[in-house]
């Protein structure tokens, strides 16, 4: 298996998968990459994927609002979606997704169907996440259907064992998903629908990929997190800083303040 050519000013090459002694080219900082430190209030939000508009489908609604907050997003996709003949370019469909999420967009260089298990996959998350400089991870369940679904969630986890928030989305193709984590996307949904009809090809020709049934997802998931609109997550690891710096505040609660400075 032959790797594709680059497809991105952003892209890393893979070997073929029945090898095992491949490493990873060292992938160039992204442009706005800055330094880590537990002070900082941005993140840094990267979210892997297999096929083009998976992101978007899982973890769309959340992207926009870490947009909306200020949080610098990247999209690993880790094959091109193209295993049919299509008049659609999947390629360009994701680039314009990207586009409209203000992210930036890199390609883990695998056929479609053959993201495979073990290193050489791990290794162009890890590469991506060093790039980017991640904070946090959102990538598939674990429990699914498809192959390339099931090999990318196992690379994620391999690869992030050093990143203190790594998230698994929920798929149409999902099988077993027990959601302990919820955002809150209410008044974002439009946007994230807008995101996957950016995926036109798989929208028009792909009962997978359903607007309205996102739609109503999004609102399911929103009544079991006790607001409007929301998607879940599974957490393979979820690191909530508390010691940030807060407002001063009075009454009860600077009693807090003071006991913690002693």
């Amino acid at each position: 298996m032959k790797t594709q050519k680059e497809i991105s000013n952003h892209h890393f090459e893979t070997a073929d998968s029945s090898h095992c002694d491949h490493r990873t080219n060292e992938a160039a900082a992204l442009p706005g990459t800055r330094s880590g430190g537990a002070g900082r209030s941005r993140l840094r939000v990267l979210a892997v994927g297999a096929h083009p508009d998976d992101v978007e489908l899982g973890c769309g609604g959340a992207l926009v609002a870490h947009r909306r907050r200020g949080d610098d997003v990247a999209i690993l996709v880790m094959t091109s979606g193209r295993s049919d003949i299509s008049d659609y370019d999947r390629i360009a469909e994701q680039e314009q997704a990207a586009r409209m999420l203000g992210a930036r967009l890199m390609w883990g260089g695998f056929e479609d169907g053959c993201v495979p298990d073990g290193r050489p996959a791990v290794e162009v998350v890890e590469a991506a996440i060093r790039a980017f400089d991640a904070d946090v991870v959102y990538t598939h369940a674990v429990h699914d259907s498809h192959q390339d679904h099931r090999a990318t969630a196992a690379a994620v986890l391999g690869a992030s064992r050093r990143v203190q928030r790594v998230l698994h989305y929920e798929s149409p193709s999902t099988l077993q998903f027990n959601p302990t984590l919820f955002v809150d996307i209410d008044g974002l949904v439009e946007t994230k629908l807008d995101l996957i009809r950016a995926h036109l090809s798989q929208v028009l020709t792909s009962s997978m990929v359903d607007v309205e049934a996102a739609e109503a997802q999004a609102r399911y998931r929103g009544f079991a997190s006790r607001t409007r609109n929301a998607e879940a997550f599974e957490v393979a690891r979820f690191t909530w800083d508390l010691a940030q710096p807060v407002p001063e505040i009075t009454g009860a609660g600077a009693l807090v303040r003071r006991e913690a400075a002693m």
